[in-house]
C-alpha cells in the first residue's frame, strides 16, 4: 500500500492492465521493489515508460514526460531498496556492466500530498486532483509506448522497444501524442 499521492504509479499500472495493450508492451508495477526493475532495464529492452509521482514545482496533478540523462546520475548512489528512480537507474546502468540502458521516459505526475514520515496522521490514497490524473495519464502512456514502438519498427528508437514498463495505448483525447519535455496536464 501506497500512502497519499506515491500511489499515482501503482494506480495508472492498474488502469493499463484494464486496456488492450500492443503485444511488444508490459504492465508492471515494481512498487517498491528497485533491484527488481533495476534488474529489468538490463533484460534487453529497448525502451521503458515509468509512471510515479514526481514532485516538479508545477500544480497538483499536472503530468509531465521527461527523459532523463542515462550518462549522468550526479551523486545518485545506487540503493538495492528503494524506488527513486534517479537511484534504481544508477543501479541499472552498474548492473549492466557498461551495455546501453534502455530509452526511458517517465511519466510523473506532481502531487498534493506526498508523506515525508513525519506527519501525525498517514494518509492513505490519492489526492483529488492526482486522481484525476490517473484518467489522463492512461491515454498519456499508450500513446507514448504506441509512438516508441512506430519508432523502434522505423529503426529510429535509440534502443528499440520491448516495453512499457507501465503503460501502453492511444492518443490524447483531441490531439497528438506529447513531447518528451511537455507539460501535458496544467491545472
Amino acid at each position: 500500500m501506497f500512502l497519499a499521492d506515491d500511489g499515482f504509479g501503482p494506480e495508472v499500472a492498474a488502469a493499463l492492465r484494464r486496456e488492450t495493450l500492443p503485444a511488444e508492451a508490459h504492465v508492471a508495477d515494481f512498487g517498491i521493489r528497485g533491484m527488481d526493475l533495476a534488474y529489468r532495464l538490463t533484460e534487453g529492452y529497448t525502451a521503458a515508460v515509468l509512471v510515479d509521482a514526481a514532485p516538479h514545482g508545477q500544480p497538483p496533478g499536472t503530468l509531465s514526460v521527461i527523459e532523463p540523462p542515462l550518462d549522468d546520475f550526479g551523486d545518485a548512489m545506487p540503493e538495492a531498496h528503494a524506488m527513486d528512480p534517479v537511484k534504481v537507474l544508477a543501479l541499472a546502468r552498474r548492473l549492466s556492466g557498461g551495455a546501453p540502458l534502455p530509452r526511458v521516459l517517465v511519466v510523473g505526475c506532481e502531487p498534493l500530498v506526498r508523506m515525508t514520515g513525519e506527519e501525525p496522521d498517514v494518509s492513505v490514497g490519492l489526492s483529488e486532483p492526482v486522481r484525476r490524473a490517473v484518467a489522463e495519464a492512461v491515454p498519456l502512456v499508450t500513446s507514448l509506448v504506441a509512438d516508441l514502438l512506430a519508432r523502434s519498427a522505423m529503426g529510429e528508437a535509440r534502443s528499440a522497444m520491448g516495453e512499457a514498463r507501465v503503460g501502453v495505448g492511444g492518443e490524447e483525447a483531441g490531439g497528438e501524442a506529447a513531447g518528451v519535455g511537455e507539460e501535458v496536464s496544467p491545472r
